[in-house]
């Protein structure tokens, strides 16, 4: 198995990480995403996100979640190949898929220290934000770069 591989679990894998990483005092970050076309913004976020704590959880929407997301056409690249692109960035400790409409119940097990999106969210409107903050935990946003997002990367690509 290559290393990037290993960063890829099922929940109760990822649990059992974040166990281990509990009892060696490690400050635990979670973000969620689709991450269908990797850009700029991506790195940028997550490298960011990374810097928060010890290690970054990224909870990844499935195929079927991206769908019902961001309308049929979506995800252009399928939640392996999507896994693994993710995996193989150094400041992506863990990945885990999840099938629902917000990673809520993901939130809920893995109880992150810090948990962080964008700022085109406010802080209350963060899903999962109650849970973090009643257990003593951060919820913070971070500054995306302006002009990249998936949508406008495939504008371009078309020509839009």
């Amino acid at each position: 198995m290559l290393p990037s591989q290993a960063k890829i679990c099922t929940l109760p894998e990822l649990l059992g990480k974040v166990q281990e990483w509990r009892s060696q005092n490690q400050k635990i970050v979670f973000t969620n995403g689709c991450f269908d076309i990797v850009h700029v913004g991506h790195v940028d976020y997550l490298e960011r996100a990374r810097l928060l704590g010890d290690k970054l959880i990224l909870g990844l929407n499935t195929d079927q979640s991206v769908s019902r997301l961001k309308g049929p056409s979506r995800p252009l690249q399928d939640e392996m190949s999507r896994q693994r692109v993710m995996a193989s960035f150094w400041f992506v400790d863990a990945i885990v898929l999840f099938d629902e409409e917000t990673p809520y119940e993901l939130i809920k097990a893995v109880q992150p220290d810090v948990l962080v999106k964008g700022d085109d969210y406010t802080i209350d409107t963060i899903v999962g934000h109650d849970l973090v903050l009643e257990r003593g935990g951060e919820v913070k946003t971070i500054p995306l770069v302006k002009g990249y997002s998936t949508s406008q990367v495939v504008a371009r690509i078309l020509g839009a």
